[in-house]
């Protein structure tokens, strides 16, 4: 074999070691060689993980939380943008190593993802306008001629096919459009969660709170990872329990207006 062929072979030898290394090499410690936790958010989640437009910081209870996890693995936080559209992709693209915005556990998810325990639980709201002639209540929705309007990839638009009957469901592309559609008078309403009610109450006077009167699909809200790494997913947990036990996560809840809906156990 010539001197050549031997430095390949080496070469492609050694390659091929590092490979298996790195693919062996677990998530909690590629986390601590990298000596950051790269964490997907969606900025525009009022209270959860939201990008303030005044001030351009980042704040929100998975904000304040997720410093605490990188500080409880001695390490820093990178945040990245992302959404509940591409969030799986992020997750299993390896963007990042674990999504914390409020993320609903639904089947669907869990065909792709696995999460930790929940430390969040909110059901479905409404937001209409103060002044709207007919739907002054949430028994008014499901009407001939109403218009209601969701946000694509969320789990509010496989609900609300189900309880429509006579009102018609408009899917939209953002949150933001939800907002728009409502304004501009083409959908009647808009559904929604827990926090992000807060934030159209709290910065429009126009927007007036529907709810139903027993909790509409109540789901549990936790952090999502990719398959295949239990202890990362251990890890997370822990962490979780740690934060409930020792009131790391009452105390961000009450800073960003969340107590009424924290998982305490």
């Amino acid at each position: 074999m010539t001197l050549y062929r031997v430095l390949v072979t080496t070469i492609v030898l050694l390659s091929a070691t590092a490979a298996t290394a790195q693919t062996a090499t677990g998530r909690l410690e590629q986390v601590r060689r990298a000596g950051e936790v790269r964490v997907c958010i969606w900025p525009d989640y009022y209270s959860i993980s939201y990008r303030n437009t005044r001030t351009g910081e980042l704040e929100g209870i998975d904000i304040d939380l997720a410093r605490e996890l990188a500080r409880d693995l001695g390490v820093g936080v990178r945040f990245i943008d992302s959404s509940f559209k591409t969030m799986i992709d992020d997750l299993l693209a390896d963007r990042c190593d674990v999504s914390m915005h409020g993320v609903a556990i639904t089947p669907a998810r869990l065909e792709k993802l696995v999460f930790t325990q929940p430390h969040l639980r909110s059901g479905i709201y409404a937001i209409t306008t103060r002044s709207h002639p007919t739907v002054k209540e949430w028994a008014d929705i499901d009407r001939d001629g109403v218009v209601v309007a969701a946000a694509a990839g969320t789990y509010m638009v496989d609900v609300m096919r189900k309880e429509l009957h006579h009102a018609r469901l408009l899917e939209v592309a953002t949150p933001e459009a939800r907002e728009l559609e409502v304004m501009s008078g083409r959908a009647d309403l808009f559904v929604t969660d827990y926090p992000y009610s807060r934030k159209m109450l709290a910065r429009h006077d126009w927007a007036k709170l529907l709810e139903p009167p027993a909790p509409l699909a109540p789901s549990g809200y936790a952090y999502a990872m990719a398959p295949g790494d239990p202890e990362w997913q251990a890890t997370l947990d822990t962490f979780v329990a740690r934060a409930k036990a020792d009131g790391r996560l009452l105390a961000a809840a009450k800073a960003n207006g969340l107590e009424a809906i924290v998982v305490r156990q």
